[in-house]
């Protein structure tokens, strides 16, 4: 699921129980998964695994033989770890065999007691025997989010789900070996090496009747331990680049071929600009709805059925596919350290967006990106790990926010060291955390400038720049054109970072370079045009406060308030966006769908007139207010009231999310309102 952009149509209607899994959906998908409130300190250090997996799709059944090696990172009475509360520890012994006591903890851990205490540094293999049923998302580390599942016909143990005792979740790299035992018809992906013998009389399985056994090995430090089974088609490939597989059930078979070409274009390019990663094979897999939306693991980008063949789906194929490099090949090393893979990964989407599209496309989705970054802006970047990692605002701040500061770190230090820092941060840390001081050393060398004053400005500080400009223009002597002498003001005292400045003449654009600092910054401009008009960072490079972006943040905070369920909280935030701009024709049609939800069908119908007379920005909200009022007039007994909105839903000639398709249907049958709304 990716966060709710504040450009799409549809208001999606969502349970309360799911309401953790809805603002910890994108963030699992890309982290991997969602976390405890605040990390607490590690106190293990788990660095291998070899597991025996029996999956059982036919009874949701799941059973596991884990052998554990970890180092204690102190004396311990005790460790815990973190395993999925459906399933049931049968059993737990040390490396002589001799039982362990384990007893179940709070929020899914598993505690237990050596029949020593724990010396520090002194390395340990514990072997776990557990069992259960994984049918619902019950016992999972987030509250309402299926993240393991055992059935027909896809089953999956993500990460996430914590099916595998585990400590230092998304900080602490392990390697894998595991083998996994399912009926036959099942194809398994997870990562590393794989084999898949079938089970007969000289190749014996632990499955029941016969089946296969799967084992993948994973010999590098990472975050291996995702297998998902299922009865996929036969893998799809382009021509000529078999290392790039594309596994779909036969519902989305027809996409498939379109799809594998994308992926391929997406891992060429990510491949050229960050270097070859540490595996060339990757397998994107079909996920059922019912989880999250996209899951990454080594060799292994997984995506929800309902996003395999979409027009847009392929900025969350590309956000998806670049963690090979930005969290599996280079992680973070703490929680206040995951702006940098989190931040990356959304930045890659849009560098392979303009790379595909060109720059405009790139600046048109630069102010979603800025709404969300500075929606929960309250902390700085660099104490994130305070916040729970699957909250709206760890979300915001790390995906957006940091892929931001990759933004503004791309300008401030040109193109080619950019990349350059990019290729030399995955070099030398490879298979490894990195910290935030390590990052910001590397982006000084790599550039060859002093970039405390940037990271200082964006990592450790909250908020952006509101820039004002006051400029005069004079004639100079003996026809030599024009001098602008001016000053941007800014209300950030500390601000200290070059922004563009953009004069626009009776004739040729000038742009300018100008230098920041604090809160007075003059300059001077010649031009042989006259000046018409000057703008500050025409571009879109810096992160800056402005009445739009006060309008979006807003309407995207409604919008999270609406989708958990606070329906005061979300009108108060549309209608601070309307105190912002009267005339937002977004915010009076979010104003409209939740009244429209809340079956106040006479206030709604007047938030989508109000959307219909504002300034039409963005211009789906013309079509979608025709449909919306059209849907009312139904409801209301007005049929051909309604079939009027529906023509003139379709005189827009604008289908954004098949807008046209379903005036057609309207128009044809009656809307009534669905049995669960």
């Amino acid at each position: 699921m990716t966060k709710e952009n504040i450009e799409k149509p549809a208001l999606r209607k969502i349970r309360p129980a799911a309401i953790c899994a809805v603002l910890a959906a994108f963030l699992v998908a890309a982290l991997p998964g969602a976390g405890q409130s605040v990390a607490p300190r590690q106190t293990l250090n788990i660095t291998a695994y070899t597991i025996t997996a029996n999956i059982q799709p036919k009874d949701h059944s799941l059973d596991v033989t884990a052998q554990v090696t970890f180092t204690p990172l102190a004396d311990l009475p005790t460790a815990i770890f973190d395993l999925h509360g459906a399933l049931r520890v049968d059993k737990v012994t040390d490396a002589s065999g001799a039982a362990l006591n384990g007893e179940r903890g709070q929020d899914a851990t598993l505690v237990v007691t050596p029949q020593t205490p724990l010396a520090k540094g002194q390395p340990q293999t514990w072997t776990f025997h557990y069992s259960g049923v994984l049918e619902t998302g019950d016992g999972g580390p987030v509250e309402g989010l299926k993240l393991a599942y055992v059935g027909d016909p896809i089953s999956y143990l993500l990460y996430a789900a914590r099916w595998f005792p585990m400590t230092g979740y998304t900080t602490d790299r392990f390697t894998a070996d595991i083998k996994v035992h399912v009926p036959e018809g099942y194809e398994v992906i997870g990562s590393g090496a794989a084999a898949a013998p079938a089970c007969g009389p000289k190749n014996p399985c632990a499955v029941a009747g016969g089946g296969k056994e799967y084992d993948f090995k994973w010999d590098k430090p990472g975050f291996p331990g995702t297998i998902i089974a299922g009865k996929f088609d036969p893998p799809v490939s382009v021509q000529g680049a078999t290392n790039i597989k594309v596994y779909t059930t036969a519902a989305h078979k027809a996409a498939a071929a379109d799809y594998a070409g994308t992926a391929l274009r997406e891992f060429a390019y990510f491949s050229s600009t960050f270097g070859i990663p540490e595996s060339t094979k990757l397998n994107v897999v079909e996920l059922p709805d019912d989880t999250v939306p996209v899951f990454w693991a080594p060799e292994i980008a997984a995506v929800a059925g309902s996003h395999i063949g979409g027009k847009n789906d392929f900025r969350l194929l590309a956000n998806t596919i670049s963690h090979q490099w930005w969290g599996s090949e280079v992680s973070p090393a703490t929680l206040n350290d995951s702006w940098i893979t989190n931040g990356m990964a959304r930045y890659s989407e849009l560098m392979y967006l303009e790379d595909d599209q060109g720059r405009a496309a790139l600046n048109n989705t630069i102010p979603d990106i800025e709404a969300s970054a500075l929606a929960y802006d309250t902390i700085p970047l660099s104490s994130t790990g305070t916040l729970a990692a699957y909250s709206p605002q760890f979300q915001s701040m790390t995906l957006d926010k940091g892929a931001l500061v990759d933004h503004m770190l791309r300008w401030e230090v040109g193109d080619d060291s950019f990349a350059k820092i990019l290729r030399a941060v995955v070099t030398e840390y490879k298979d490894k955390g990195i910290t935030t001081a390590q990052f910001e050393r590397v982006a000084d060398e790599q550039s060859q400038q002093q970039l405390m004053p940037f990271f200082s400005e964006w990592l450790d500080g909250t908020g952006a720049p509101q820039f004002t400009d006051n400029y005069a223009v004079y004639r100079l002597g003996n026809n030599k054109g024009f001098r602008t002498i001016g000053e941007i003001q800014g209300d950030m005292d500390l601000f200290n970072m070059p922004v563009d400045l953009r004069i626009e003449t009776e004739g040729k654009t000038v742009d300018k370079r100008v230098d920041v600092v604090g809160t007075d910054s003059q300059y001077v401009v010649d031009t042989f045009g006259r000046p018409r008009r000057v703008v500050i960072d025409p571009e879109s490079w810096v992160l800056k406060n402005t009445p739009d972006l006060q309008v979006r943040v807003s309407i995207l905070r409604g919008q999270q308030l609406a989708a958990q369920g606070d329906t005061g909280g979300a009108l108060q935030q549309y209608q601070n966006a309307l105190k912002a701009n009267p005339q937002s024709s977004l915010a009076s049609y979010r104003i409209g769908e939740l009244l429209f939800s809340m079956r106040n069908y006479q206030a709604a119908v007047n938030g989508y007139r109000d959307a219909l007379n504002g300034d039409a920005e963005p211009k789906w909200t013309e079509v979608w207010s025709h449909i919306a009022i059209g849907k009312i007039f139904d409801l209301t007994g007005q049929r051909d009231r309604a079939i009027q909105e529906y023509r003139q839903a379709l005189q827009t000639n604008d289908n954004t999310a098949g807008a046209l398709n379903e005036a057609r249907h309207w128009i044809q049958t009656a809307y009534k309102r669905p049995a669960d709304q």
